[in-house]
């Protein structure tokens, strides 16, 4: 199905963080470019919440009188690239927010992420640094950049990994989050 391609991308429709997928940052063919984003027929399967929204005009799900509908049913109960675990509490947080001030709050948790693995990712983090960035709020993340950001540069790449994850790990478990995904 081909889908109209949408402005905002990083935020799927349906409350998908996609600007925080690892697959949004994959280079290649398997690389997806968000809800609707430039070329997602071809990379991702049909969508019916998508679909919905297009047909009903709908940026978001959160613009139309039936939601959350029977889509959403179970939506925090799964796991795949991205964690589906803060989906609904994100979707309503943008409707509560505005979706211009949420925007900017996804924009900085991406380039937070950005940096994370280009500076702290020993190749083998990308999908722990997306789902901790997802799942953390920005308070937290602040802290988390601010504690990694005094490790030296000379420090090799795996130290600095693992010291990253440590750091992410304990302020995750103070907050009675796991970062570890479900299967």
């Amino acid at each position: 199905m081909k889908y109209k391609t949408r402005e905002y991308p990083q935020f799927a429709v349906c409350g998908l963080n996609c600007g925080l997928c690892p697959r949004y940052y994959t280079v290649g063919s398997s690389r997806c470019p968000g809800c609707a984003g430039d070329g997602f027929s071809e990379v991702h399967p049909p969508c019916g919440v998508l679909s919905c929204c297009q047909r009903k005009g709908l940026e978001y799900c959160f613009e139309c009188d039936e939601f959350p509908c029977k889509k959403y049913d179970g939506a925090d109960l799964t796991d795949s690239f991205i964690t589906h675990m803060n989906q609904l509490t994100d979707i309503r947080k943008a409707k509560r927010i505005g979706m211009d001030v949420y925007r900017i709050e996804l924009n900085e948790k991406m380039r937070m992420l950005e940096r994370l693995l280009l500076d702290y990712d020993d190749g083998r983090r990308k999908s722990f640094y997306c789902t901790a960035v997802n799942l953390l709020d920005l308070q937290d993340l602040h802290a988390v950049m601010e504690k990694i950001n005094a490790i030296e540069t000379e420090t090799p790449i795996k130290e600095k990994a693992k010291d990253t994850v440590t750091a992410f790990e304990d302020v995750a478990a103070q907050q009675g989050i796991s970062l570890k995904l479900r299967k």
